[in-house]
């Protein structure tokens, strides 16, 4: 039995055709697995920045009340004649103060601390033997974290060898 040329030009056709649709199906599958690592890595990504979002989206708003937080601790140092008044005024601000820590907001320590640039702004450096260099002898105005974030550096004063 001879072999027939036809039937061998087909037969080749026919396995030539056939390996390049595996290549083009495996080329596709690799497409594929691509695309599938691609959308997890946006959905993540998504999710991340949107848990982001969400957890400091009130960042902004509690930057804005700080101004008040300040006026209320302003108000509570000062002298009234009226005790109910200052009663009431140091429970509006213990009410708020407590919500805004709810919320994340957390006072920054900084009188008798080491002077932190992180989290503390020098706007004096005060020379004195009475303490040791860079501790912070007092406070202007406090500084605040967010969840973990500076939202407002404390500005201090702090000492320095004369």
């Amino acid at each position: 039995m001879g072999e027939d040329p036809v039937e061998n030009a087909e037969i080749s056709a026919l396995t030539s055709e056939r390996d390049q649709l595996a290549r083009a199906k495996s080329e596709l599958q690799d497409r594929v697995l691509r695309l599938q690592a691609e959308f997890d890595n946006f959905r993540k990504r998504t999710e991340k920045d949107r848990s982001e979002f969400a957890q400091y989206a009130g960042m902004e708003l509690i930057r804005e009340l700080l101004p008040v937080l300040d006026n209320f601790e302003l108000a509570l140092k000062a002298e009234c004649a009226s005790k109910d008044y200052s009663k009431g005024v140091e429970m509006i601000y213990q009410r708020m103060a407590d919500t805004l820590k709810k919320a994340g907001l957390e006072p920054i320590e900084a009188e008798g601390k080491p002077f932190d640039p992180h989290v503390h702004q020098a706007v004096e450096r005060f020379p004195t033997d009475d303490a040791p260099e860079d501790k912070v002898l007092s406070e202007f105005q406090r500084g605040y974290m967010f969840k973990g974030k500076l939202l407002r550096a404390s500005m201090v004063k702090v000492a320095v060898k004369p």
